[in-house]
């Protein structure tokens, strides 16, 4: 793509959830539970040596940690790399992320995810901060993003409501 524009976004997302604040943060900090709500709930993974040329998935939560995976979706191979810089337990996490697609650098973004003690239960606040690079989706990325990012929150919703009921 010839294309070389730069769009710039930040937005807050917020949602209330019925959990403490260790519930919904242990939400994030095991890949079994992210697994089951997180971008990749009802997407192929690429797992293993070779997939999308990029090798096995990862998943290392602890300050200065990797997350790693590639995923397929409507023909088009995406990578997710975050690197984890600031984990707070049952309070904060700051992390940034870059997203390719077919190879090709999309954005990069810096997310603060605040857990929120509110009475018997939680308030998320989702801070996001993207650069999306190279006119890829062009100027609806940015709202591309925060939609994808609320149903992710949903997906969280619906996994806390389930474990919940266990």
């Amino acid at each position: 793509m010839n294309d070389h524009a730069v769009i710039h976004d930040t937005f807050t997302l917020e949602r209330r959830y019925a959990v403490p604040a260790a519930v919904v943060f242990g939400a994030f900090a095991s890949e079994q539970a992210k697994d089951s709500w997180g971008v990749t709930d009802g997407v192929a993974p690429l797992d293993g040596p070779g997939a999308a040329g990029e090798g096995a998935a990862e998943f290392n939560f602890r300050v200065g940690g990797r997350e790693f995976f590639t995923m397929q979706m409507d023909g088009t191979t995406y990578r997710y790399d975050a690197r984890y810089y600031d984990i707070v337990p049952d309070r904060r996490l700051v992390y940034s992320y870059e997203m390719y697609a077919d190879g090709q650098r999309i954005s990069v973004s810096l997310a603060t995810i605040a857990f929120i003690p509110r009475g018997e239960g939680t308030l998320l606040a989702w801070t996001e901060q993207g650069t999306f690079l190279d006119g890829h989706l062009g100027a609806d990325a940015p709202a591309l993003r925060k939609s994808g990012t609320a149903e992710m929150l949903d997906g969280l919703a619906a996994y806390l409501q389930r474990e919940s009921a266990r």
